[in-house]
């Protein structure tokens, strides 16, 4: 079970509260006075945020699941979701999984893809190796915008410190869930009346991302609040109560197959083919279904980052596409795929062989592919020390140098 309180009437309907990452279930605290008056309002931590179990979950589908659990604990069937951020793919996942339980969905603060992979988790090697205070320091940045900032620094340090008090390991698990996340190709199967929120200064989930949610599924409506970055319900109160008030009472459906009252037309938007988008992905996913090259191309992403096979991709020819084809294929989806070992001793093994064979160039993306599979600095360290007693001295001298400076880049927080 989530770690959750509840608040309103016993008989009301239910109304789940989501949260963003690094924020605990209080970032709703001034919501609480209007939603629960009509709802039954049970707001949620994530895993390791706000003295919750540090028992991490490594998608927004377990999330998801362990939210579902919750509720059904408490007897509830039907619900209404509000999430944000984090919270936002929670809810996404549950319009794509148990859309016969949610009543009605706003998504605030969310997007089809959070950012990339790569930011993900590079912001994760920094948590690993420094620990959560650069990360909270530079929360008021991304979290509010600057005339906020300056009018509310006792909101602004609450919040900083809502971030240093999360469990590292459960914010670096979250950081994989979002370089995970990508739903841009299911968004049509989402079959529940959606209010989608942006703030319109923010620029961690920007208004395209928005846009981008309100164009894929099919029952949605969009509100941007001005005067907002990405914690929009903490900045902008009173305009997130009133939108979230208005689209639950007009849209909330009894059953899944009972259609909702009319609903208030915040933004208009066009009619979209959604059904094609959704046989279009079935159809590929058929196609692929035995071939490794996709399995190979997640993982070689996964583990190299987006921007090393973007070029390597990019850079490929007449000559050299084979070569790319088969790495990917063999190399990745192959044998980097394998339930023998996990990623961190795959990336054990590929530093000392590296190392041994003086491939420094592949050795330095591998540093920082390491990193990203969990190794601390501490641990890459004692890898290149043990190859130098049997790989040679010289060589191992060469290692440190390369891994030095990756290591220096990956870790130092950004200004």
């Amino acid at each position: 079970m989530l770690q959750h309180r509840l608040d309103g009437p016993d008989d009301a309907p239910v109304l789940v509260l989501g949260p963003a990452l690094g924020t605990t279930w209080h970032m709703w605290d001034r919501q609480i006075p209007e939603l629960s008056r009509n709802w039954r309002v049970l707001r949620f931590d994530l895993p390791g945020h706000g003295g919750a179990p540090a028992r991490s979950a490594d998608s927004a589908k377990v999330l998801a699941e362990r939210l579902l659990a919750t509720l059904d604990s408490l007897g509830v069937n039907r619900f209404g979701y509000v999430g944000c951020s984090i919270g936002g793919a929670v809810g996404i996942q549950l319009g794509l999984q148990a859309r016969d339980r949610v009543s009605s969905l706003a998504l605030v603060s969310a997007s089809p893809r959070f950012g990339t992979a790569d930011a993900w988790r590079q912001r994760g090697v920094v948590v690993r190796t420094n620990g959560l205070d650069p990360i909270a320091r530079s929360t008021p940045d991304r979290w509010f915008t600057p005339g906020f900032v300056a009018a509310q620094p006792a909101i602004v340090e609450w919040a900083v410190q809502m971030v240093r008090t999360t469990d590292p390991g459960c914010y670096i698990a979250a950081c994989e869930v979002l370089a995970a996340f990508d739903v841009r190709q299911d968004l049509g199967r989402i079959g529940v009346p959606t209010l989608v929120m942006a703030g319109a200064e923010d620029q961690a989930t920007p208004p395209a991302d928005a846009r981008a949610l309100v164009a894929g599924i099919p029952d949605a409506r969009l509100a941007i609040v001005p005067g907002a970055s990405h914690l929009t319900p903490v900045e902008q109160p009173g305009a997130v109560t009133e939108l979230l008030i208005r689209h639950f009472t007009t849209s909330w459906q009894e059953s899944p197959a009972g259609p909702p009252a009319p609903a208030p037309v915040i933004t208009p938007t066009p009619a979209r083919p959604v059904g094609a988008i959704a046989e279009l992905e079935s159809a590929a996913q058929i196609a692929g279904r035995n071939d490794p090259y996709d399995a190979g191309m997640k993982v070689r992403r996964e583990v190299l980052g987006d921007a090393h096979v973007d070029r390597a991709t990019e850079n490929a020819d007449a000559f050299t596409q084979d070569f790319q084809d088969f790495a990917t294929r063999y190399a990745w989806g192959e044998v980097w795929t394998r339930p023998g070992l996990d990623r961190r001793t795959r990336s054990v093994v590929t530093l000392t062989a590296l190392v041994a064979r003086g491939h420094f160039d592949e050795l330095a993306f591998h540093v920082r592919a390491a990193l990203r599979n969990g190794l601390t600095p501490e641990e890459i360290k004692e890898v290149l020390l043990q190859t130098a007693v049997y790989a040679g001295v010289p060589a191992a001298n060469s290692a440190f140098a390369v891994a030095q400076g990756i290591i220096r880049e990956e870790t130092t927080p950004e200004d």
